[in-house]
């Protein structure tokens, strides 16, 4: 029987991982979760697998399970003890790169939901062994269909100020923006949203994946358009599809589908749609977009900074849009740096994330 490790078993794409593995009778050999012990304990006793880890030691005696693996170490060891040949990362952050990593050299395929392991090192990936999770990158895939290509196009939602007052940002909370106005997500993805650097991250992984820099993206609020792909022919083709994950898990897990996973789009119910341009005055760290997939190896400084600079809006030690401020001049003090290996992608990321915690 088909079996999978799920890292990030708690998350909104674990959550629906554990759907589509149960509709296809996939066993789960492994769960990953972070903090939400509950839940986790509700998919131990649902889906009873062989190995567990979480993210903090203290709350191990809280896990209802005899083989629990602790932090990122733990979840390397579990990956080595672990014989599926499937393992779904769906870890957030910097965190999900090293079980990316571990895992291609296991010889196994990653279902990947992680953004930040092709951001901050997608030259070191084995991009044959990748199928991303994401309705983005899936569109793409979806459409492709090895025809010759002249553009890719991904959409983008515009996160929760899409609509305020360019003024009245600068004083928006952490909690407004994780009002996501289409989507139930991670508080980081949604601040990423907020700001773009997540759809900035989407065309360094179409970079990597599709092996184009070719790409450019465009606000669609209604998130029913998620990708396009215009053809050496003159036409262009866009992805329909629902708010829902369901549909690229299941191509991940199951490799082809032929049964109906979403509802179709009621085009009719949908009425117009429309395209708008990402303008940096909104969205600031858009002014890097073309330098960045030009020079891809610089991921890893914007990851870096990027996740420093949320710690600092959360704890309100800057404003909305000095997050952005914060990216864009680390991104400017460390332009001429470049890995040759994964070891200085680490020793890069921490330097960085040092930088950061003391800007001013």
């Amino acid at each position: 029987m088909k079996s999978i490790v799920l890292l990030g078993s708690t998350g909104s794409i674990g959550v629906n991982t554990l759907l589509i593995a149960k509709r296809y009778n996939i066993q789960i050999e492994a769960l990953v979760a972070g903090k939400n012990i509950e839940l986790l304990n509700r998919q131990i006793a649902q889906y009873n697998p062989k190995f567990v880890a979480i993210a903090n030691i203290d709350d191990r005696s809280k896990v209802n399970h005899s083989k629990v693996f602790c932090g990122d170490k733990g979840i390397l060891e579990l990956l080595e003890l672990t014989t599926s040949q499937t393992v779904v990362n769906a870890l957030v952050g910097y965190a999900g790169l090293a079980p990316t990593i571990k895992a291609i050299e296991l010889g196994r395929k990653v279902a990947l939901a992680n953004k930040e392991s092709l951001v901050v090192a997608g030259e070191f990936i084995d991009m044959s062994r990748i199928v991303p999770i994401d309705s983005e990158h899936f569109g793409l895939w979806y459409l492709m269909n090895n025809r010759p290509i002249s553009k890719l196009y991904i959409t983008a939602s515009g996160g929760a100020f899409r609509d305020w007052q360019i003024k009245d940002m600068q004083n928006a909370t952490f909690a407004e923006a994780l009002n996501h106005p289409n989507w139930s997500m991670g508080n980081k993805i949604t601040i990423d949203s907020a700001t773009m650097t997540n759809k900035l991250f989407e065309l360094l992984e179409a970079k990597w994946l599709f092996d184009t820099t070719n790409i450019d993206a465009y606000i669609e609020k209604k998130s029913i358009i998620h990708a396009l792909v215009e053809f050496v022919d003159g036409s262009t083709t866009a992805h329909f599809a629902g708010v829902d994950m369901k549909l690229p898990i299941a191509f991940a897990l199951n490799n082809q589908v032929q049964e109906s996973i979403l509802p179709p789009v009621d085009l009719l119910k949908m009425g117009s749609i429309e395209f708008l341009p990402i303008e940096t005055n909104r969205y600031p760290i858009w002014e890097i977009k073309e330098h960045i997939l030009q020079n891809p190896h610089l991921g890893v400084v914007i990851n870096a900074s990027n996740e420093e600079a949320i710690k600092k809006f959360e704890k309100g030690s800057c404003n909305f849009f000095e997050m952005s401020k914060i990216v864009l001049d680390t991104y400017k003090k460390f332009d001429n740096i470049k890995a040759r290996d994964i070891d200085e992608i680490i020793e890069i990321d921490k330097d960085v994330r040092e930088y950061v915690k003391l800007y001013v």
